[in-house]
């Protein structure tokens, strides 16, 4: 209770700093006990704001309360997935404060809440967290509803919590005091309404009634991370003109959003004066997708002292003492001698080991090289491609070395083709000859707290995306922070990690614009039996020392705190 009566002292103190960069979300995972994130974009929000905190970064962050959270997901014995609501009371991690705002949906007015929640860096610098509440008894049944789920409901049910996150986001922050706020930064195109609330704002009927574009764009930030059209959140405007009505003109609207459909990241993109992809490869495929956009990238990082375990932790403080505020630093892991590398390394596999083997009667042995996938189950993703030819895989585990394979991730419920995924990867698990050969697990429930398991515990982190559809990817960074390396599809940020068998390796060919799998899992397959294998078994040296290069490389530039010095110098900062 001290806890969050102190966040009403660091509100204040974070209302007074000046050039505010104002973080719109529409998730952000900020603890493992707030579930208000379903994957990367939520993780990716939460170590933006850490890392703000630790850098003096002005930042205040705003997202949506979801009191049900994404799903609790349950896998029964045939591996079908069952979703319950993940349920948690706001009011043992937050402060409620005592302001309100109004928005209109469906020509309705429905009032706002807001609660707090104060990230505390390095130093002692804050940022506030503000998740926007709709459960009110003032409001109806579907406007109450709109705090319950993340990425719930259908299309009406989207556009109204945008409509909260945007234009109430940004009415929300004057209420409570927030009056020079230099850039407002939409991370990804659910929050780009806010772009409309600053065009109402800077409209001036005196002056033969133009809409100040430019004055907007100067104020907007928008990284997109979307490498597909499909992955866009579009609206009809016969539903737009229904739940937002008549906000700004529908001639204005749609030469900002797109003629055929209210597009959020055509709004953005028309309304921002820096826009960015997520990586390298992907702001070269978002300028394909938007020709005649100047498109940027600033590839994503993870919070260096979140995801490094506690054994490794403990190591670069002791070579590397201040890696936790200049994860640059951590370049000299070069030098910790091997055997502690090792050591830090199979503690934290034996945690792993041990959790897998109490929930499981597999007997998972942690001598055995372990392979890791966990991400958001979804076709593209591919978690299957390493099983594509089970008697190959079982072939090469037997001459090359034996192999353990843990699986991890949420489908979303309307996503079918993702459920079967789950639901293939458990089949072939629990029958021959699978089930005989490889011990696999599909450990239920991936969230914060089990990824940082994970990627604490594995040997080897695989990522199999179909190109080009990744746009980033950050859990082989977070592998990389403990000295684990990847094994993947070039593409997302992997086109800048991999260097061949120092930091990693690469499955398929970089020429390919597009996946082959077939040719994929050939490659897969020839280098697990070739180069991986061998080198865990029977070359420890070898091993070692790509762990370090893992560190020294990838995990001293592949943390938020490079990416966000960047969104300050390239985005906040920056001024036409």
């Amino acid at each position: 209770m001290e806890a969050k009566h102190s966040f009403l002292y660091d509100h204040e103190e974070c209302r007074v700093r000046e050039n505010k960069i104002a973080y719109f979300s529409m998730e952000i995972c900020i603890d493992s006990k707030i579930p208000t994130y379903s994957g990367g974009l939520g993780i990716l929000a939460g170590d933006t704001i850490r890392s703000a905190a630790d850098l003096g970064v002005p930042l205040i962050a705003m997202t949506l309360l979801y009191k049900k959270g994404y799903l609790r997901q349950n896998i029964d014995e045939q591996g079908l997935q069952h979703e319950f609501p993940d349920e948690w009371n706001p009011q043992d991690e937050l402060a409620k404060l005592p302001v309100q705002i109004q928005v209109e949906i469906e020509k309705r007015k429905v009032t706002v809440q807001c609660w707090l929640y104060v990230v505390k860096g390095i130093d002692g610098s804050k940022v506030p967290v503000y998740f926007l509440d709709t459960d009110l008894p003032e409001n109806s049944d579907f406007d109450r509803s709109l705090s319950y789920y993340l990425y719930g409901g259908d299309d009406r049910y989207r556009l109204a919590q945008e409509i909260v996150l945007g234009i109430g986001g940004v009415r929300m922050l004057k209420e409570l005091g927030f009056q020079d706020i230099l850039r407002y930064h939409m991370n990804e195109g659910h929050a780009s309404l806010l772009a409309l609330e600053l065009l109402n704002n800077f409209y001036d009927p005196q002056k033969n009634d133009q809409w100040d574009i430019e004055q907007v764009k100067k104020r907007c930030v928008f990284t997109t991370h979307t490498p597909v059209p499909a992955g866009m959140d579009q609206f009809s405007y016969q539903l737009a003109g229904q739940v937002l009505g008549d906000f700004i003109p529908y001639n204005l609207l749609k030469s900002l959003a797109g003629n055929e459909k209210l597009n959020m990241t055509q709004l953005a993109l028309n309304l921002s004066h820096y826009v960015n992809g997520v990586a390298k490869e992907h702001g070269a495929v978002s300028r394909e997708m938007f020709p005649g956009y100047h498109i940027y990238y600033i590839t994503n990082g993870v919070h260096s002292s979140t995801w490094t375990g506690q054994y490794f932790a403990e190591l670069y403080d002791k070579y590397i003492p201040g890696w936790k505020s200049d994860p640059f630093s951590l370049r000299y892991a070069l030098n910790i001698p091997d055997r502690e590398v090792w050591n830090a390394h199979q503690k934290g596999k034996e945690e792993l080991i041990d959790h897998i083997n109490k929930l499981t009667s597999l007997e998972f042995d942690k001598e055995v090289l372990t392979i890791g996938f966990a991400r958001r189950a979804t076709a593209y993703k591919r978690a299957d491609l390493i099983l594509y030819d089970l008697n190959r895989l079982i072939d090469i585990s037997r001459k090359k070395g034996q192999i353990q394979l843990v699986f991890a991730g949420k489908a979303h419920p309307k996503d079918q083709p993702g459920k079967e995924l789950i639901q293939k990867i458990i089949s072939a698990s629990r029958h021959s000859p699978l089930k005989e050969n490889i011990k696999t697990v599909y450990l239920e429930n991936y969230n914060m707290d089990l990824g940082k398991i994970l990627t604490c515990g594995v040997d080897l982190w695989l990522n199999t995306p179909r190109k080009p559809q990744e746009a980033s990817g950050t859990s082989g960074m977070k592998a990389a922070h403990n000295g684990i390396p990847s094994f993947s599809i070039l593409d997302g940020w992997w086109v800048e990690g991999c260097i061949e068998g120092i930091t990693g390796w690469s499955i398929g060919s970089a020429a390919n614009v597009e996946s082959n799998e077939e040719e994929e899992a050939e490659s897969l397959y020839k280098k697990l039996e070739i180069d991986i294998l061998p080198a865990y078994y029977q070359k420890r040296k070898q091993w070692i020392n790509m762990m370090r290069h893992c560190i020294a490389i990838n995990a001293s530039f592949f943390n938020t705190h490079r990416m966000v010095l960047q969104y300050v110098s390239n985005a906040y900062l920056y001024s036409k």
